[in-house]
Order: C-alpha cells, then structure tokens, then sequence
C-alpha cells in the first residue's frame, strides 16, 4: 500500500498499520515517521491554538520542559513557523535517543489516523487491538487527535 509504505514507520508499527487498513479500509493516515522539523511543526500547528498543548500532551522529560518553556518565554511568537523554529532549536539541543523518546514519530514508531464520525468506535477499538501498540491517543491537549505508537 503506497500510502502506508510513504509513512516510513518502523517495522512494528508498519504492520499494525497494514493490519488495521485491512481491517477497517475507510481509515486515513495522516502522519508517520517525522524529521525533527515535521515533528516541529505538527507541534507547533497545535500550540497556535493551545499554548499548553506541550504539557498537556508529552510525558513529563526534560526535553518537554524545555519546549514549553520556550513557548512559555516567547509569547510575541504565535504563527506556526515561528513556533516550530523555536522547537526545532530544542530539539536540536538534545540527542537522537532523547529525541526518539520524547515523540515515537521521530523513530518510525508512530501514526496518526484521521478522526472520523462514522464508524469511529469500530476504528478505535481495531487500533486498540493492534499488535505491538504501547498507546493510543484519542485526544491530545484537549484536540482530537487520533494518535497511535508501538
């Protein structure tokens, strides 16, 4: 499938998403592995509408701290590019190691799936059920956000 095989995931979560597109064919993925800079500006799209969508959102690390409290200092920053150049300058404070635990999509070990209306409960619980999944997400900082990784 070349819209799974674009997601460029890890070996665990491309099968978990093989195994979901075959059991639910309607789904969309929106996202996979992602550069320090997509993963910057994902971020940075949500904390345009949620300044504490960092916190809210990631485990608690060093790093998370260090993402919010740059968006915490620099309130003059509100578009989405100058956000995520503020935490591209995070992430590129910090190793690869650090980084691949602070967000599964920068290993390969995350997708994203489209929020649907229509079957959305028969989609989650096939999530649910997906080999390898460490956690799903539903919501992320109070924004729907269907979010799973292995």
């Amino acid at each position: 499938d070349p819209a799974i095989e674009a997601l460029d995931l890890a070996a665990t979560a491309k099968a978990a998403a093989y195994a979901l597109k075959k059991a639910q064919p309607s789904v969309v993925f929106t996202s996979g592995r992602r550069s320090k800079e997509d993963q910057a500006r994902a971020m940075a799209s949500n904390v345009v509408k949620n300044r504490k969508w960092i916190e809210q959102t990631y485990a608690v690390s060093d790093l998370r701290k260090s993402c919010q409290d740059w968006v915490d200092n620099n309130p003059d920053k509100k578009t989405q590019a100058e956000i995520a150049a503020g935490l591209v300058a995070q992430f590129n404070a910090v190793t690869d190691s650090v980084l691949g635990t602070f967000s599964k999509h920068l290993s390969g070990e995350a997708f994203d799936v489209q929020p649907v209306d229509k079957d959305a409960d028969a989609i989650k619980t096939a999530i649910r059920g997906l080999a390898g999944l460490g956690k799903f997400l539903d919501t992320e900082g109070g924004l729907v956000r269907w979010h799973a990784q292995f």
